[in-house]
């Protein structure tokens, strides 16, 4: 055979071989592996890539399902609503010339669980939670690698596990729901310590939230920047941690890599464990050091409502369930006040981000779990994570399942003021008392709204009147409305009552 013809030939069978791999392209998206838990009672899109106007076929729970791909090879297959199931399914998806088998699918219910390094910290951390994995029943986790992206990707690296997550507080809720729910659970983690909330907003949210419109503006041309991290992402994941620290405080392009790749994976909702990194100044925008440009607290709320009003449009589900995670005590104060302790209601202190976070409740399908009795004031990251998972699944078993529980303590309903007092009432008060059978702590009042003074608490027939000797005509309430307040005020539930503040005067 001569070496012109072995040549020929070697040519017609990489061409025969190419012919074979372009017929059989077929790639499902990043969140669909074995061992994947779906959602229940819900449409299921399904979708991934394959060659430009070909049929694909999925086969699930009995059903068979096709769709054609468009001109650029993209397909998606909404399945119908299924019911919840622990025991293990197939699903098949294929072409002509092609199939991708998954195996020991589960249906129940699945939450994306995200924020920064309080949801990030892992199980153990958290001594009270290490036996409770050998009890676990039934939750499954995806968690999305941690990376960056300039632009919006559609693939991301991770797979589902027979495990819980390795995070407390995500495990702490799977742990907790499962037992109310009786039914799998699927958590996908996408977390990143010390990231802001600009970090996982979509760069379309410039047209809704001004500030963030200037921190894109100001990224785009900061040309040190982009190159630091375009050099930091060609090392693989292989990072120092300052390269780590400086991608996660980046805006815009943790979303990129490690959220827009789910979108639209049915799901139940979101819990949003964030807002440590906003903290770091009142107004936001602080250029020195330059990671904390941010929303800051007074433009959180704002922010906030309308992250979460894009990010269902973006999953095309006006019910997309949202849980914020309300900070607990924490004893820092910014030097923006005159007052600094950690138990003023006047000091620039995390009151004023739980204040922002509760704001999430003027949207409905919402929930704000309140862990103002938890926390420690030298540590900002506490390790008293079992009982924030508890509580974000009570909200999640009441607001999600409609199962008729007791869900979180007293919520601020109205003042009534008279001469020398003032009358506070609550939604779910039944049973008010306090946690260690002494008089209310953390009330304080202000006849002008700015001197504050300590009052004296009472609970009357499921209400709390307020008195001091050094208030007349008292015009203004603030409840626990510090960085580190010392609270003991609950219901029949035992669960802890909710900050709040009667006046609207700015800090």
């Amino acid at each position: 055979m001569t070496s012109l013809l072995k040549k020929y030939i070697l040519t017609i069978a990489i061409l025969f071989f190419n012919i074979i791999e372009i017929s059989a392209n077929l790639e499902i998206a990043s969140p669909f592996t074995s061992k994947m838990v779906l959602q229940r009672n819900m449409e299921l899109p399904i979708w991934g890539e394959a060659n430009p106007n070909i049929q694909v076929t999925i086969k699930f729970n009995g059903g068979s399902y096709s769709t054609k791909t468009d001109s650029t090879g993209k397909w998606k297959v909404n399945l119908p609503p299924i019911a919840a199931s622990n025991k293990g399914q197939e699903m098949t998806i294929s072409t002509e010339s092609k199939t991708i088998t998954l195996s020991d699918i589960l249906v129940g219910e699945v939450w994306i669980c995200s924020g920064q390094s309080n949801m990030q910290m892992p199980i153990a951390s958290v001594k009270k939670l290490i036996p409770l994995k050998d009890h676990s029943i039934n939750i499954r986790s995806f968690e999305v690698t941690r990376t960056v992206s300039f632009t919006e990707e559609t693939k991301c690296i991770g797979e589902w596990k027979i495990s819980p997550p390795n995070s407390a507080v995500a495990f702490s809720f799977a742990y907790h729901l499962q037992k109310e729910a009786n039914v799998p659970i699927g958590i996908i983690l996408t977390c990143w310590g010390s990231s802001s909330l600009e970090a996982w907003m979509p760069r379309e949210m410039v047209s809704t939230v001004p500030h963030f419109k200037t921190i894109m503006e100001d990224f785009d041309k900061d040309t040190r920047t982009k190159s630091i991290i375009t050099n930091t992402l060609k090392k693989d994941l292989k990072w120092s941690k300052p390269e780590d620290v400086f991608l996660r405080r980046q805006p815009n392009i943790l979303f990129n890599a490690m959220i827009n790749p789910l979108i639209p994976f049915a799901c139940r909702g979101v819990i949003w464990y964030q807002g440590e990194r906003n903290t770091q100044s009142m107004d936001g925008m602080v250029t020195n050091p330059w990671y904390k440009k941010n929303s800051g607290m007074m433009k959180y709320g704002t922010s906030l409502q309308e992250w979460i009003k894009c990010y269902r449009t973006k999953w095309g589900k006006d019910d997309l369930h949202f849980i914020i995670t309300m900070l607990p005590g924490y004893g820092a104060t910014l030097p923006t006040h005159r007052e600094t302790s950690v138990t003023h209601p006047a000091a620039h202190s995390w009151a004023w981000m739980r204040e922002a976070q509760l704001s999430a409740l003027q949207l409905e399908k919402t929930s704000v779990s309140n862990n103002i009795d938890l926390g420690n004031i030298k540590d900002i990251h506490p390790k008293d994570k079992l009982p924030v998972g508890h509580r974000i699944a009570l909200l999640a078993a009441r607001d999600t399942l409609n199962q008729d529980i007791k869900a979180h303590g007293p919520i601020f309903k109205e003042a009534k003021f008279s001469e020398n007092s003032v009358t506070i009432y609550f939604n779910f008060a039944e049973g008010l008392s306090t946690k260690d059978n002494k008089p209310p702590n953390a009330f304080w009042i202000s006849n002008n709204g700015k001197d504050w003074h300590r009052a004296t608490a009472e609970i009357v027939n499921n209400t709390v009147v307020l008195t001091s000797e050094k208030i007349k005509l008292p015009k203004f309430v603030r409840y626990a409305f510090a960085g580190k307040p010392e609270v003991n005020l609950i219901n029949s539930a035992k669960l802890p009552a909710y900050p709040f503040r009667t006046d609207q005067i700015a800090p």
